[in-house]
């Protein structure tokens, strides 16, 4: 499918840009993320640089009958019932893992947010892993993979480097867009 996807949005007049990661565990950060194509635009990316893509879902996805297929397209269970949190649960998932791209939209949303979810910063530092910059310019056609960061517990540093490599970069709906900001750094 993922192939597929390449296939796709190379017909759509994309272009792919980057290198491919040379971190065997990293956490991606997918965006801007403003429609429900991000998903595919993505899918390409992840086939074009051979990266062993996984998102967070809950683990109920993972049960039968259709637990193979989810965990096979890159689903990491997370168990909101257990006392362990998101990060923790994350953490170990890079564990146990040999290779890992975890990519999440901090955004949380394909609309427009007030801010971005930490929870990708605080995964990274806590599993010690860098954070590499996915993204979508529609505008430009353009996605692919931008520079890496490694996470600091200096948090308004890195997103500020954060916030200098997506600036200028428009997703498929630039009005869904918030402001690159975390609600720790609000207030």
């Amino acid at each position: 499918m993922r192939w597929l996807a390449e296939k796709y949005i190379r017909w759509r007049g994309w272009q792919i840009a980057g290198d491919k990661p040379r971190y065997k565990k990293f956490v991606a950060i997918g965006a801007p993320h403003t429609s429900n194509w991000d998903f595919i635009v993505f899918l390409g990316v992840v086939s074009h640089f051979k990266i062993p893509a996984r998102v967070i879902g809950k683990s109920s996805l993972v049960r039968w009958p259709f637990g193979g297929l989810m965990r096979k397209l890159g689903i990491v269970p997370v168990d909101r019932d257990s006392g362990q949190g998101l990060v923790d649960q994350m953490v170990e998932a890079f564990d146990r893992a040999e290779e890992m791209a975890l990519v999440i939209a901090p955004e949380g949303t394909r609309g427009a947010a007030e801010h971005w979810h930490s929870g990708f910063h605080r995964i990274a530092v806590a599993a010690a892993v860098p954070v590499v910059m996915a993204f979508i310019d529609a505008e430009n056609r353009v996605t692919g993979v931008g520079p890496t960061l490694h996470p600091t517990e200096d948090v308004r540093a890195d997103m500020d480097q954060i916030r200098d490599f997506y600036s200028g970069i428009k997703g498929r709906h630039p009005d869904r867009q918030g402001p690159i900001v975390l609600r720790e750094e609000l207030g």
